[in-house]
């Protein structure tokens, strides 16, 4: 994927994270709490790895760490990514770096890796089983 690809989806993405965590903010009974939004879970009513990512965002946002993680560890991930990345793509644009693309290149490359692949896929998967077993 080439870079400018790569900043339009980052770009969308991070505005569409921005959005809804704006809204699930301004008013938590609007959508992420009493409607089911993740598809796996009103198809199966089995939660996904990813539930409870909003709320944990939310929570990490207001200083609540501790609930944040009991909600999903991903969602750290999630706002980590939502705050890093718009500095890294406003910054290659104006120095005219790759930085941010380079780090995507090189995280796709390390993830190839059976040593690093099978242990995220196992955290993933302890992560989902997790979220069901507290019944997200």
């Amino acid at each position: 994927m080439g870079r400018n690809k790569l900043y339009w989806i980052i770009s969308f993405a991070c505005l569409a994270g921005y959005i809804w965590l704006f809204v699930n903010e301004v008013n938590p009974n609007a959508i992420g709490h009493n409607t089911n939004m993740c598809i796996v879970k009103h198809v199966t009513d089995i939660p996904c790895p990813s539930c409870g990512s909003t709320r944990s965002a939310l929570c990490f946002l207001n200083g609540n760490i501790t609930d944040s993680l009991k909600w999903n560890p991903l969602g750290l991930i999630l706002v980590i990514l939502m705050f890093l990345c718009p500095f890294l793509m406003a910054y290659d644009l104006l120095k005219r770096k790759k930085i941010l693309y380079a780090l995507y290149n090189q995280t796709e490359l390390l993830f190839k890796h059976k040593w690093v692949a099978i242990p995220a896929v196992l955290l993933i998967l302890s992560n989902w089983i997790w979220n069901i077993c507290k019944g997200l």
